[in-house]
C-alpha cells in the first residue's frame, strides 16, 4: 500500500461512507521522522503530547500518533493515524469527542505499558481515565 492515497473511508464513529479522503498507509522506506515530514506535506501533524500536563504521546520515531482536521459537504472529520515502527492505521471520526477518545486510548496503551512517559496513577482501563488525561495537551502562554 502507497504511505498517501486517497480513498473511501467509513468512519469509526457513525459508520458513514466518506469519498475522496487522505488515508496514511504503511511506511517501510525511510524511519518515522521521515514519516512526520512526508505526512505534514498533506496537512497531518503528529502529536507530541497528551492530557492536562503534556505527557508523551508514544515513543519518537518509533512510535507516534497524528491526526488531521478537514471537512465535508457535511461537517468535520477528523483523522487518527497510529505509527509503529512503519506500520500505520489510519481511522476516521466525524465527532471530536469520539476523535479524542481514541486519542486517548492510544496515549493510555502506551502509558500503561511504559512505553511513553505517562500519568503514575492511571485508572485499571481506558474508560476509566479522568478527564484531565483525555483532552489536547495546551502550550502554557509565554
Amino acid at each position: 500500500m502507497n504511505a498517501i492515497t486517497t480513498k473511501t473511508v467509513t468512519t469509526a464513529d457513525t459508520g458513514e461512507s466518506i469519498d475522496g479522503v487522505t488515508v496514511l498507509g504503511n511506511y517501510h522506506m525511510n524511519g518515522g521522522y521521515d514519516w512526520m515530514e512526508l505526512i505534514g506535506e498533506h496537512g497531518w501533524a503528529v502529536i507530541p503530547s497528551w492530557g492536562s500536563d503534556g505527557w508523551d504521546l508514544g515513543q519518537w520515531p518509533y512510535v507516534m500518533v497524528a491526526g488531521i482536521r478537514t471537512a465535508d459537504a457535511l461537517g468535520n472529520l477528523f483523522g487518527m493515524a497510529t505509527y509503529c515502527e512503519g506500520d500505520v492505521t489510519c481511522t476516521y471520526y466525524r465527532t471530536k469527542s469520539r476523535f479524542w477518545d481514541a486519542i486517548s486510548e492510544q496515549a493510555f496503551f502506551h502509558w500503561k505499558n511504559e512505553q511513553a512517559q505517562g500519568p503514575t496513577d492511571l485508572p485499571e482501563a481506558a474508560a476509566e481515565l479522568p478527564s484531565r488525561y483525555r483532552i489536547p495537551y495546551a502550550v502554557p502562554a509565554a
